[in-house]
């Protein structure tokens, strides 16, 4: 027997329960047992899965019974990376026993919850545990009744195999002649027992919470090759040398080229750690060099992005070096349509007090009051830059006044260098009754942000 269903042109199709035979003279045929079309759909595939030989289960029967429902979709994707390239032997390969298998499983579980749901290690315990587990993770590593003390257990028991660990990950990515990549971050720290935690520039802005610093070495591609933790205190470019000799004597790389930003190689550094090690490097310069060889005589003139953005130059400055400068187009444009909405709405400020100044009967007759009327201006306040006093386009010239004007009780305003942000002049009355105004009326003209 089977469920055919048959077209009924405009009206609903005809759901037939048939079943075939042979006529007499051995020829098939099928003949119509029962009409179902009045059934509903699901009991009709209930019907067609029962004719086909598949056993139907009852809402009250025993042989179906769903007890849990666990995520694992997300834990077989970061456990089966982990798998395909072999971390978990690397962990593994040193030690073989009992209590060795469970640390590592615990150490691949705590990498596989950091990377789908960061929580602390209490949150990971309870995360894993068979009675109160959120993902399929402890029942795949078969972790069973995990305790708290356990999962610190594992990571004490993972640093002492850190330096096997960072060796075997630098045979596998580093080689002679490679780039290497290295950075330093801090983290505040919210306990009292860390030997390591110190106060000092904290870039989580916590001034008020102790920090460790940790240095990051890594491959041109991203993949880490190791890691190390440092004192809170301590200052960026003073962990350098400790990695220079972690490359060279531990991984065995006789030429490295290390890349790093200005704050981190230094030329302290350079001179002290990288020259003698005979190490590569790329890094920035500052700006006063930067400056230094852009002057008239210097190597560094605009005339070299005429037909290009990025040329090579030498300086006796830097012997030995290979300084490569860049031209960013994009950048200039902006920079240079800030500049010119900047000169517009200066000479619209500066044309309105120049009709104050022209009035008759007009209070504006010293530089220092002229200089004020135009600091006033919202524009100026708004835009928080001014021109530069010697500038061309400047049509008045409002020079630094002297503070030697001292007259009894008289009140006298002083103008601000030009290149005093808004906000932060030095408004003085020659008087002892020290500042006046607000930060609103101190307001500076916009000044040439490339002065």
């Amino acid at each position: 027997m089977f469920i055919e269903t048959v077209p009924n042109r405009d009206s609903p199709p005809a759901v037939l329960l048939r079943e075939s035979y042979r006529d007499e003279n051995g020829r098939t045929q099928k003949r119509t047992l029962a009409n179902l079309s009045k059934l509903p759909d699901d009991v009709v595939a209930m019907l067609k899965a029962i004719l086909k030989g598949g056993t139907l289960i009852g809402p009250g029967s025993d042989e179906l019974q769903i007890e849990r429902s666990l995520p694992h979709g997300h834990v077989a994707a970061a456990l089966g990376m982990i798998r395909q390239i072999a971390l978990d032997r690397l962990i593994l390969s040193t030690a073989n026993d009992a209590a060795s298998r469970r640390y590592c499983d615990l150490v691949l579980a705590m990498m596989v919850d950091r990377l789908i749901a960061p929580r602390s290690k209490l949150g990971f315990v309870r995360a894993v545990d068979e009675a109160t587990a959120v993902t399929s993770l402890g029942a795949v590593l078969g972790l069973g009744k995990v305790k708290d003390c356990e999962a610190y257990e594992a990571l004490d028991w993972l640093l002492e195999r850190q330096v096997r660990i960072e060796s075997g990950l630098a045979r596998r990515h580093l080689k002679d002649g490679v780039l290497v990549l290295y950075d330093v971050s801090s983290s505040y720290f919210e306990g009292r027992h860390c030997p390591l935690a110190q106060y000092g520039h904290s870039r989580d802005h916590r001034g008020d919470r102790p920090q460790i610093v940790y240095g990051l070495l890594c491959t041109r591609e991203g993949l880490p090759i190791a890691i190390e933790v440092f004192d809170g205190n301590r200052a960026d470019p003073t962990t350098l040398k400790s990695q220079i000799d972690k490359v060279k004597s531990r991984f065995g790389i006789k030429r490295v080229v290390l890349v790093g930003d200005r704050g981190m190689i230094t030329a302290a550094r350079i001179r002290d750690d990288l020259k003698v090690s005979s190490l590569d490097w790329i890094t920035c310069l500052r700006a006063p060099q930067i400056q230094a060889l852009a002057r008239e005589d210097g190597p560094l003139q605009l005339s070299l992005f005429d037909e290009r953005d990025l040329a090579e130059i030498t300086s006796p400055d830097f012997p030995g070096e290979r300084l490569i400068v860049c031209r960013n187009r994009e950048l200039a444009k902006e920079r240079a349509r800030k500049r010119e909405a900047l000169l517009v709405a200066t000479e619209r400020e500066l044309a309105r007090v120049q009709v104050q100044v022209r009035r008759k009967g007009s209070s504006l007759r010293t530089a220092a009051e002229i200089g004020l009327a135009g600091r006033r201006s919202r524009q100026c306040q708004e835009d928080g830059q001014a021109l530069c006093a010697r500038h061309p386009r400047w049509t008045l010239q409002l020079g630094p006044q002297g503070r030697s004007d001292h007259c009894r009780g008289q009140t006298r305003w002083h103008l601000c260098r030009a290149h005093q942000r808004a906000g932060r002049g030095s408004l003085d009355r020659a008087c002892s009754s020290g500042l006046q105004g607000s930060l609103a009326r101190r307001a500076g003209l916009p000044f040439d942000e490339d002065y």
